[in-house]
């Protein structure tokens, strides 16, 4: 990675930002924007996806408009754009590549909102050139940030409760489901722990759970019972709690290797008892033996 600060000060920095600024983002940052979203091409589980940068047009606001509280964005001048192959591990893969772009636009001083839903048949899909044998499961707004935030921007985040976080001990876990990780036992591995629970999550819910088993790390997703039930109809074909999922590989990743803490992803369920049937094992990662 390229950044020019340290992945743990950008994931602090980062926020959604709905409102922007009108004018154009200077063209040396949609160049090195652009060239650096060019580079994400597979993610850690293999999954081969591509990234784009464009900038806005009235047909693209008109699209947001149709995605209930997605659509109010005020102010947007591009848009990153994302695609990538259908396949077993197609969401969380997706959300780790993108996150790494949208840090990379945090580093250069640009605000985003990451967009869940589908945009099969959208603008954004024309755009993109989307294939047959691609999702498009999100999108990210990007803009210069905005001096005060719209009304209806501050709504939104207090509906959302963007602000707020569960506690370590609700989220992370030792050897089981039934022991809290608390942060002194979490030792090194306290950052890449804190650094997933600041992720942004769909609707702010917050889907992962870690549970350490000797040198590897295994991620669950804790599905909202009924979730999709209460969302417009265009967000109930990507599981955006798996993407989440990948939010949260990429900010372990960036803070671990930050502090020297090396690993590798691998895809194998333990022998770990689930508490209930909403908990899916997604991923593990193992650390190198010297780490």
């Amino acid at each position: 990675m390229s950044y020019t600060q340290p992945p743990s000060t950008l994931i602090r920095m980062r926020y959604s930002c709905r409102t922007y600024e009108a004018v154009p983002i200077a063209a040396a940052k949609r160049q090195a924007l652009a060239e650096f979203a060019a580079t994400r091409q597979q993610g850690p589980l293999g999954t081969p996806a591509r990234f784009a940068l464009i900038t806005t047009t009235e047909q693209d606001h008109s699209a947001l408009r149709g995605l209930g509280t997605y659509g109010f964005i005020r102010g947007a001048t591009g848009f990153i754009l994302g695609a990538v192959q259908r396949g077993p591990h197609d969401m969380p893969d997706f959300g780790c590549l993108l996150e790494q772009i949208v840090l990379y636009a945090t580093d250069l001083g640009l605000g985003t909102c990451w967009l869940g839903g589908t945009y099969t048949r959208s603008t954004f899909a024309r755009q993109i050139a989307l294939d047959k044998g691609e999702v498009m499961p999100a999108v990210i707004a990007l803009g210069i940030i905005a001096r005060q935030r719209s009304q209806v921007d501050r709504g939104i985040r207090r509906a959302a409760q963007g602000d707020r976080r569960l506690p370590g001990e609700r989220l992370f876990f030792d050897g089981d489901f039934s022991h809290p990780l608390g942060e002194e036992t979490a030792g090194a591995y306290a950052v890449p722990l804190q650094m997933v629970r600041l992720g942004p999550s769909a609707s702010n819910k917050q889907p992962w759970r870690i549970v350490r088993d000797g040198s590897a790390w295994h991620f669950y997703v804790q599905r909202t019972p009924g979730y999709t039930r209460g969302l417009a109809r265009p967000f109930v074909h990507g599981d955006l709690q798996r993407v989440d999922m990948g939010i949260a590989m990429c900010h372990w990743e960036l803070s671990a290797a930050e502090r020297g803490l090396l690993g590798s992803w691998t895809v194998a369920e333990p022998a770990v008892v689930r508490p209930d049937e909403h908990t899916e094992y997604v991923v593990s990662w193992v650390a190198a033996p010297d780490a």
